[in-house]
């Protein structure tokens, strides 16, 4: 069993010395792909007919060129955070959880209900309830699928789709049938006291005197970076992490070790689902004040994206979110410029990432590790 884990361990890039160093997966392979993509990106607008330094320039500026835009670049980051530790919580355990933008979908309602219920109530016990009620309605929606593939051999990946289409079902019925706001046309709650709004970052900074330009970004973001120190801690610190990484690897040397594979499954979709519910907490408490249709806007499904270019570790999971969140803030922006590079053409430079950064994310490997192979192997040797 060290053997094979020893063998697991160096094939992902952590090998011995004179090998391949840990950085080249985590770092230098994710900026190729990434490179990759853009360079492909930019024949396509060249297609077009405009030109591509012209846009990635326009669409930087838009992004992260002046304080209001970084604002709006860092609350898309904030959703990429969460939907990107959802999904690979449970890629360590061995599992494709596409499920979280249903997951997200379950865990706004969960928010909404207490910015519902709480009308009038202080905002940090708002905050705290919805924080619990979103992880607590996301975790449920994920933890069937997780039981299904734990008890029965249902495959998550169906079954966190059908999952999806459930979820938009009911959010559909409760808003057109139940929670609609009296004598509104539009499928979608009233709206919360404003006292229970969580602040948004302006205005936080503003009780300190520090002032920033108005923007969606709210102090969920604030909670998405504590989640990732939280999933560093988890994962890599206690036993429970240990155990859901070792399922992940080796089914079968997990049961030879006393671990059950079963509860770690059920385990790992249970705190997926809880962190992709906190996108509610962003969208439905920072920046809706009311529950409405289709707020998660494909979070869940881009998800996989950040942790698939994050390589499921919290600090590349930030970064890759960030990337998301830079093209969904600029890509907006630029096609006001340029009206050839409309919204759908910014979907497909986020569809070409997602592209090498998933199904093509080996396509530099072979080829980078052969280099650090006769490079570092004849000096360690030598």
């Amino acid at each position: 069993m060290a053997q094979d884990a020893a063998q697991g361990v160096t094939s992902r890039g952590f090998g011995r010395p004179g090998e391949v160093p840990g950085w080249v997966g985590y770092a230098l392979l994710p900026l190729l792909n990434l490179l990759a993509a853009l360079v492909l990106s930019g024949l396509v607008i060249l297609v077009i007919g405009e030109n591509p330094l012209d846009v990635l320039a326009l669409l930087v500026t838009e992004a992260v060129g002046y304080p209001e835009a970084i604002g709006y670049t860092l609350y898309y980051t904030t959703s990429y955070i969460f939907t990107g530790l959802a999904v690979a919580i449970a890629f360590h355990c061995g599992l494709f959880n596409i499920g979280g933008e249903g997951q997200a979908y379950l865990g706004g309602l969960g928010a909404g209900l207490v910015g519902l219920a709480m009308t009038g109530w202080p905002w940090p016990v708002a905050a705290l309830g919805a924080v619990a009620l979103s992880a607590l309605f996301g975790a449920a929606w994920a933890a069937i699928p997780g039981w299904l593939q734990a008890k029965r051999g249902s495959h998550i990946v169906i079954t966190t789709i059908m999952f999806n289409f459930i979820a938009a079902a009911i959010m559909t019925y409760l808003l057109v049938d139940v929670l609609i706001r009296p004598g509104s046309q539009s499928p979608e709650t009233r709206e919360f006291g404003p006292g229970v709004w969580l602040p948004t970052m302006d205005r936080a900074l503003g009780w300190i005197g520090v002032a920033i330009p108005a923007s969606p970004l709210n102090l969920s973001f604030l909670w998405a970076l504590a989640c990732c120190a939280l999933f560093y801690l988890f994962v890599w610190r206690t036993r429970w992490g240990y155990e859901i990484r070792t399922v992940g690897r080796n089914e079968r040397a997990a049961v030879y070790a006393g671990i059950s594979p079963a509860r770690n499954i059920i385990l790992a979709m249970a705190i997926s689902g809880a962190l992709a519910g906190f996108v509610g907490v962003n969208e439905i408490m920072g920046v809706q004040h009311r529950i409405l249709l289709n707020f998660t806007g494909g979070v869940g499904f881009v998800g996989i994206a950040v942790a698939l270019m994050g390589r499921n570790h919290p600090v590349g999971i930030i970064l890759a979110a960030l990337l998301f969140g830079v093209l969904a803030q600029g890509g907006g922006q630029v096609s006001f410029e340029y009206p050839t590079v409309n919204r759908e053409l910014v979907m497909v430079i986020q569809g070409l990432v997602i592209l090498f950064a998933g199904a093509l994310e080996n396509l530099f490997k072979p080829r980078v590790e052969a280099l650090f192979r006769r490079g570092g192997g004849g000096a360690a040797h030598g």
